[in-house]
C-alpha cells in the first residue's frame, strides 16, 4: 500500500458507489486508444482528468479538460494533459486519465475525513473544486 494522504477521484467514486451515493459513469484510461474507446461508451460530452498521487490540485497543472465533444478532441486532450502534467510535475507517477461524463453544472464540494490526536475520528467539508485553497472554506466536525 502506498502511504498517501488523499485518494484518487476514483477509488473515491468507487467508495461513493459501495455505500448507493450516485456518482457520474467514469473509466480510467491509461493510453490514447482506451481513451477515445471510453468516451465514447460513456457518450460525448466527457471530462478528462489526469490520475495521479502525485497531483492533487488537478486543475493547477493543466490536468483537467472539459466538455470534449467527439473523438478528435478526445485525442488532442490525452495528448493536452500528459504534455501539462509533465511539465508542471515532472516527476510525477501518472496512473492514466479519468474518462467521465460532462455532468450539469452545480457546486463542488469536498469532503474528508481525518483522525485527530485530541478528538479522535472528523469529517471535513467545504466548498470544493478550485475554491478549496483559494477560499478555504471548510468545516470540522468530530465523527
Amino acid at each position: 500500500m502506498e502511504n498517501r494522504k488523499y485518494l484518487l477521484e476514483s477509488e473515491a467514486k468507487k467508495i461513493c458507489e459501495a455505500y448507493g451515493i450516485p456518482v457520474t459513469r467514469f473509466k480510467v484510461a491509461t493510453n490514447e486508444e482506451e481513451a477515445v474507446k471510453f468516451a465514447n461508451e460513456i457518450g460525448y460530452p466527457v471530462v478528462f482528468k489526469i490520475v495521479s498521487p502525485d497531483v492533487i490540485h488537478k486543475s493547477d497543472v493543466g490536468g483537467v479538460i472539459l466538455n470534449i465533444k467527439n473523438d478528435e478532441e478526445a485525442k488532442k486532450a490525452y495528448k493536452q494533459i500528459l504534455e501539462n502534467v509533465k511539465k508542471h510535475v515532472p516527476d510525477a507517477k501518472i496512473v492514466g486519465v479519468f474518462v467521465q461524463e460532462m455532468a450539469p453544472q452545480g457546486t463542488e464540494v469536498i469532503v474528508g475525513a481525518l483522525k485527530d490526536s485530541q478528538f479522535g475520528p472528523t469529517v471535513m467539508f467545504g466548498l470544493g473544486g478550485i475554491f478549496v485553497e483559494i477560499l478555504k472554506d471548510v468545516t470540522f466536525r468530530i465523527a
